[in-house]
């Protein structure tokens, strides 16, 4: 399931992570902010995510700790360790976390912040036990949400759902649309329809985000006219970094993520609008 986060931060929410776990930890991977150099920034626009030409590769790990006690680990290194009996428990960066077993080969699971709903969805396995199908849905501050149809495949070997899970495939069913602004002179900011917004400016300082981004933390450089390296932090900590380029016809804007402890990157294609 993305933090996984809309697409701001890779999306995957569930851990403040995001790709989904991606489109919404989408948050850091999606939602960047720029440097100005001039009036017509090749950056600045508004942009919308082709899933086509986009690869969000996702990975998820869950180990069984012995009865219905299990690790999650989302990503970012910092695995939560739940009681599958469908309550709410404290869960990473404030949020609670619900798990319910409805039966061996379904379950339920439930992210929230400060008793709001931030992440639901529906896991399923196949009768092989190989398959796992997530059907994840995001809900913003504002209710808009985002969802997502995720398929992984078994890594490891396990029995369950526990195991190490690597997406194959994906499905965006709600159009995701971030606008790039200039920010302070000389930075630019990006923002995800209303929800979260991240800044950044190159002058090797680290600029807080607003809204849901309120605790990621900005900074990055520039390649070239048309290039960025950019960093997202929480608590201090890198939870992203990616390579961010425009076309030489301005009219796509590419967003390669890379997020510690994972091999694959996730790539976001947008078009501009």
């Amino acid at each position: 399931m993305p933090v996984h986060a809309g697409l701001l931060t890779h999306c995957r929410v569930w851990g403040e992570s995001m790709s989904k776990h991606a489109l919404q930890f989408v948050l850091i991977n999606c939602l960047v902010v720029v440097s100005l150099w001039a009036g017509d920034d090749p950056f600045v626009g508004k942009w919308k995510l082709n899933p086509q030409k986009s690869k969000m590769t996702d990975e998820m790990k869950v180990t069984s700790l012995g009865g219905n006690r299990y690790s999650f680990d989302f990503g970012g290194g910092n695995p939560e360790t739940i009681v599958a009996d469908g309550s709410d428990q404290p869960a990473n960066d404030g949020t609670t976390f619900a798990v319910t077993a409805v039966s061996p080969d379904e379950w339920r699971v439930v992210r929230k912040k400060d008793g709001r709903v931030e992440v639901s969805a529906i896991w399923n396995l196949s009768k092989d036990g190989k398959t796992l199908h997530d059907d994840f849905t995001s809900i913003g501050d504002s209710g808009k949400t985002t969802h997502l149809i995720y398929v992984y495949e078994r890594k490891a070997a396990g029995s369950g759902f526990a195991g190490d899970w690597v997406s194959t495939s994906e499905q965006v069913d709600t159009v995701y649309v971030m606008q790039v602004s200039p920010f302070e002179g000389d930075g630019l900011s990006f923002i995800d329809a209303g929800e979260a917004t991240l800044n950044v400016k190159f002058d090797g300082k680290d600029y807080p985000g607003q809204g849901s981004a309120v605790n990621v933390m900005s900074s990055g450089q520039r390649l070239n006219a048309r290039t960025l390296e950019l960093t997202a932090k929480i608590g201090g900590k890198v939870v992203n970094t990616q390579e961010v380029s425009v076309s030489e016809d301005g009219k796509s804007l590419t967003m390669t993520a890379h997020q510690p402890g994972r091999s694959e990157p996730n790539i976001y294609v947008f078009d501009r609008e």
